[in-house]
């Protein structure tokens, strides 16, 4: 296992390395929680319908040279199609979301070979550096403990819940850049 380095993809990159991106999906939620992941096809529409397709949409590879990790998001707006998908938005991130201070990670995976070597630490940190928002948003599966443990572990915070339209609560996990 050799040094893990880290390439932004644009958006046409991200889209056509999507079956490489949908590999590392399977393989790091495969045993993540009680419930099965997205099927692969599932996985590969929602990045290229919905992910990619929004605005500020970056995204970062770690590999040593195969492939190892993702990590992906986007700036979201009150008004984006994003918030339109959940139920009961809290009050403050409704508001920040209204000024543009909202980054949602969307996706943050590594393969489980590869895990507890910072890959996704650096990777979350590189992504959030270039984002530079006044709150980050991480919507994780109520029994992925696995996640739980990193975002505990980088000082994120459970702030509540997102109820998606016709489907179960999603926990949030937030952090604030220190002013």
């Amino acid at each position: 296992m050799g040094m893990v380095f880290l390439r932004r993809l644009s958006r046409w990159q991200a889209e056509s390395q999507r079956e490489q991106i949908a590999d590392i999906h399977n393989a790091s939620y495969r045993d993540a929680y009680g419930e099965a992941p997205l099927e692969r096809q599932d996985f590969i529409r929602r990045l290229t319908d919905h992910d990619v397709q929004q605005e500020d949409f970056d995204l970062l590879l770690a590999s040593d040279p195969a492939l190892v990790g993702a990590a992906y998001g986007y700036r979201v707006e009150r008004d984006s199609a994003w918030w339109q998908e959940f139920e009961d938005v809290p009050v403050e991130i409704d508001e920040l979301a209204g000024s543009r201070q909202v980054f949602v990670v969307a996706e943050l995976m590594v393969i489980p070979s590869r895990r507890r070597e910072r890959v996704a630490s650096r990777m979350l940190s590189d992504l959030l550096a270039r984002a530079t928002p006044q709150v980050a948003l991480a919507l994780l599966e109520p029994g992925d403990t696995v996640a739980r443990t990193a975002y505990q572990s980088w000082n994120w915070t459970k702030t509540g819940q997102l109820t998606p339209h016709d489907a179960p609560p999603k926990e949030v996990w937030s952090t604030t850049r220190a002013a």
